[in-house]
């Protein structure tokens, strides 16, 4: 009973704590303060600092960074901490970010204004990196815990983590181990001071011994409350990926501007066509432009009927939808050759509600400029006075219209307005076509196209063409022209190999942005050994980093040997061991996902510009944004504006954009009572910080995602 009673507390005390309850010698009558929603983060150009600016960058959460290392910085001090403002004092900081518990020298002025400004307004502050030591409520790392590697470490959120900030994770948090011959995480393990009010919200193992050290935890002192983090990340890390989002809900007690998902969509292109197939003894594949003319055997690949089956059984299974891009031409062709028969087109007919569809135009033609194929690698035809010659408005029109009324006489759930060009062609490619086909926009507009696919590893930026706005997409690098395993890594070993080891030596050619192997991977083993975790990890961390963009693959890559399912099943049982059911995959379809990414851009270009301003007072919210701007914000579940639900739930909040009234008046919310009662401003412990300062420690390089080569038609 007595071990309950104390859990209990303790479980109490860090919900009390995660919900932003006033410094105890707050005074009850005092009006509370108004606390804008910003955050402070004070820099020392390190890679943790860094990482949690780019979570609320990312998140369109507003902060303001201080460099330590500019010599023109402004000094933290009370007039650049707080004011008043209609007679109300105000906290123009919800939270406050720093390198280290300390990272200023013994005795600094600004640390002490720091802390009397925490005290004064409950204001929490995140140590984003720094070593155990009992000022900061640990036991030095030395002699009873751990200093070192916690590479490939299986972390564990702990029970008042997952009753507090992080409650949106299932309870393992691995850290990454990616490279053999690169140290990729450091950290110091401990446990609690004796005395310290300090509680772990993610622990492991103490190496060699049996007793779990805090890798993340809460530390409360002197009215103020410290998120303690002793493992140093970057933003890119798996381990930081999964533990932001609580690192952000802990400082700001759930209540800020911004939201953050996980969102994973994957179009299958080439849908109803074949594609070609790569020869491994020619090392290009014929039928395609990689080979010369007349080179080779083409050898296509084609879904059948039993590869719908199992696309339709895996989706149910996994309670997700692929999006299939289709080329009506393929069906009407292989029926034209067969008879009038295509047992494929017929199983996809009789299955098309459980896909969404694309246009992906009739044929897949090329429609940038006219390409000379005649040459390896091919070029622009010109005209007579070298004027590049470019595919017709006309043959664009024909291409979009003719694939859209096809699928609209068949039935297809087709959204009209997106569109995905063959080898996204019309877009501008380098290096042979470095600007779009002219002709592109006015038939976008002609044919009513709102929403453009266009590949991220050369078009990453949204963008409009014509009346269209793009939507990236991340190619997976399982490549079109492959439908079995060894086929793959043949492909991949000529790509990703040196000319001395057989390979093209394109990886040479180009290191910014493609890493030679030290040697070629074993056809019989390499994709399962090295392809598949690659590209799993790749996706995965995109999934991690509130990215909404779509991943695309062929249809090539669900026929025959089905080699894109071992990449798909990797991400999402990987993701299904991370979190709790709460906090689901979010599968959009195409025009979502550019909503979403333009209103991103256009809220984040307003919270850039300092024309959004947001702030708490009591259990109200207020917001101002421009004039069509929508807004996001993340708050507790329970959250009303005007008396309706705000957003909708995820990760144990609630979230979403809502339209910013117009004339730039306020929009306001109101907290539920859970969310903790009015902060008021509390009569600060004045005694003096005397924390050392905390090392600077860089962040191993470690194996960062690389833009991968699209072996892509």
């Amino acid at each position: 009973m007595k071990r309950t009673i104390g859990t209990t507390a303790l479980v109490l005390g860090t919900l009390m704590a995660t919900i932003g309850l006033p410094a105890a010698s707050a005074r009850a009558d005092d009006p509370p303060p108004r606390v804008d929603l910003r955050v402070l983060v004070v820099s020392d150009g390190g890679p943790s600092t860094a990482a949690i600016a780019a979570e609320l960058e990312n998140a369109g959460t507003p902060y303001t960074e201080v460099d330590l290392a500019d010599s023109g910085r402004a000094a933290i001090d009370a007039d650049f901490l707080a004011d008043t403002v209609a007679g109300r004092p105000r906290a123009k900081y919800q939270a406050v970010v720093l390198p280290n518990d300390n990272p200023f020298p013994t005795g600094s002025a600004e640390m002490a204004a720091l802390a009397t400004y925490e005290q004064t307004y409950s204001i929490p502050q995140v140590d984003a990196y720094t070593y155990a030591r009992p000022q900061v409520g640990l036991n030095a790392a030395v002699g009873t815990g751990y200093a070192g590697s916690v590479d490939g470490v299986q972390a564990e959120v702990t029970q008042a983590g997952q009753a507090g900030a992080f409650g949106y994770l299932e309870g393992a948090v691995p850290f990454e181990d990616n490279s053999p011959t690169v140290g990729e995480s450091y950290a110091y393990l401990s446990t609690p001071a004796a005395g310290a009010d300090f509680v772990p919200y993610v622990q492991a193992t103490i190496p060699g011994r049996t007793t779990k050290g805090s890798l993340v935890g809460e530390y409360r002192h002197d009215g103020r409350r410290e998120l303690v983090v002793t493992f140093v990340y970057n933003q890119y890390q798996q381990q930081y990926r999964l533990l932001a989002r609580g690192i952000v809900e802990w400082m700001t007690g759930g209540v800020h501007l911004g939201a953050d998902r996980n969102y994973f969509t994957v179009h299958v292109d080439d849908v109803f066509a074949a594609d070609d197939r790569w020869d491994s003894a020619l090392d290009c594949t014929p039928g395609d432009v990689d080979c010369q003319p007349g080179e080779g055997t083409p050898n296509p690949i084609r879904m059948v009927p039993a590869d719908v089956d199992h696309a339709t059984s895996w989706q149910n299974s996994r309670e997700f939808t692929l999006d299939f891009a289709y080329n009506a031409s393929g069906t009407v062709d292989h029926r034209e050759d067969n008879g009038g028969q295509d047992p494929l087109a017929d199983k996809l007919m009789t299955d098309r509600d459980q896909f969404r569809w694309i246009n992906h135009t009739y044929t897949h033609a090329f429609l940038g400029c006219v390409q000379n194929t005649s040459v390896v690698p091919w070029q622009c035809a010109t005209n007579a006075d070298g004027s590049t010659r470019w595919v017709s408005r006309n043959e664009i029109i024909d291409e979009i219209a003719a694939n859209e009324a096809w699928g609209v006489a068949a039935g297809l759930p087709l959204q009209s307005e997106e569109l995905i060009t063959g080898e996204h062609s019309g877009l501008k490619v380098t290096p042979q076509q470095p600007v779009d086909n002219p002709n592109l926009g006015p038939a976008l507009s002609d044919t009513g196209i709102e929403w453009l696919g266009s590949d991220n590893s050369r078009d990453p930026v949204q963008r409009q063409v014509g009346p269209a706005t793009t939507v990236s997409r991340y190619p997976v690098n399982i490549f079109y022209n492959a439908a079995q395993p060894a086929e793959q890594v043949d492909e991949y070993n000529w790509i990703y190999t040196s000319r001395a080891q057989g390979g093209s030596g394109i990886c040479e050619d180009n290191p910014a942005t493609s890493t030679c192997l030290p040697e070629p991977l074993d056809t019989a083993t390499g994709y399962a050994e090295h392809i598949v975790p690659l590209e799993t990890r790749i996706a995965l961390g995109h999934v991690l980093a509130n990215d909404v963009k779509p991943h695309f693959i062929h249809q090539s890559n669900l026929a025959e040997g089905r080699i894109a399912y071992p990449v798909l099943d990797g991400v999402l049982d990987a993701y299904d061991g991370l979190f709790t059911d709460d906090t689901p995959v979010v599968n959009l379809r195409m025009k979502d996902i550019g909503v979403e990414t333009q209103r991103r851009a256009a809220w984040r270009a307003a919270v850039e510009a300092g024309q959004v301003t947001a702030y708490r007072i009591g259990d109200s919210v207020t917001v101002q944004a421009p004039d069509g701007v929508a807004l996001a914000a993340t708050m507790p579940a329970g959250t009303q504006h005007t008396g309706a639900a705000f957003g909708s739930s995820y990760a144990g909040s609630v979230s979403g954009w809502a339209a910013a009234p117009a004339g730039g008046l306020p929009y306001t919310l109101d907290l539920p009572t859970a969310a903790g009662t009015p902060i008021t401003a509390a009569e600060p412990d004045l005694t003096p910080a005397s924390t050392p300062a905390a090392p600077r420690t860089e962040v191993p390089a470690g194996v960062e995602e690389q833009v991968p080569y699209a072996a892509e038609r």
